[in-house]
């Protein structure tokens, strides 16, 4: 008896975890996280590949009990120029005091999906800046053999977490900052 309860135990746990989906970020991958300033004199990029965080669900549908966490080291973010990205650090994002931008949320719907892709479409709260803010984002799932590739582009105002642009500046970077994320999650 106590033999059968042990295979039904473990039939259990794998079948649960079987439906359920857990991911991380490959840090070994072509990650590529962009923040894209296009300005009256000027348009610049700042390029990173350090993102990491996690997506979780229970069950087959990706709304049940979802739960999702990605973060961004800012001290990693290169636009080409040393001196704007140390002004960019020191002046605006004040990465000594907050180095790190995330975002906590979860999954709220999926549409026009098929066994391989996935549009999704998440709630949460962007935290930048010491500021955080409900953002709602969307985003493309590709499955591929480790897990997902993720894709998502987003806008943000910049004085929604209080980085204040002075206004001899105003002609070279934009109030409005789009977010561009490439990155791969594998299943854990």
């Amino acid at each position: 008896m106590s033999k059968f309860l042990a295979i039904v135990f473990l039939f259990l746990i794998f079948n649960v975890n079987g439906l359920a989906g857990e991911y991380v970020v490959d840090r070994e991958a072509e990650n590529e996280v962009k923040f894209i300033s296009e300005a009256i004199w000027e348009n610049f990029e700042g390029v990173t590949g350090f993102i990491d965080g996690y997506v979780y669900w229970d069950g087959e549908k990706l709304t049940n009990k979802s739960e999702l966490y990605f973060e961004v080291e800012l001290n990693t973010v290169e636009t080409g120029n040393g001196k704007r990205d140390r002004d960019m650090r020191e002046d605006y994002l004040h990465t000594n005091r907050f180095p790190y931008t995330h975002y906590t949320g979860k999954i709220v719907d999926v549409k026009d999906s098929t066994d391989s892709i996935l549009k999704i479409s998440t709630d949460g709260v962007m935290f930048i800046h010491g500021v955080e803010r409900k953002l709602t984002v969307n985003a493309l799932m590709t499955k591929n053999e480790e897990g997902y590739q993720v894709k998502s582009n987003f806008i943000i105002k910049l004085s929604d977490y209080n980085i204040k642009i002075p206004q001899l500046m105003i002609f070279k970077i934009n109030e409005e900052m789009q977010l561009q994320l490439t990155f791969y999650v594998k299943k854990i």
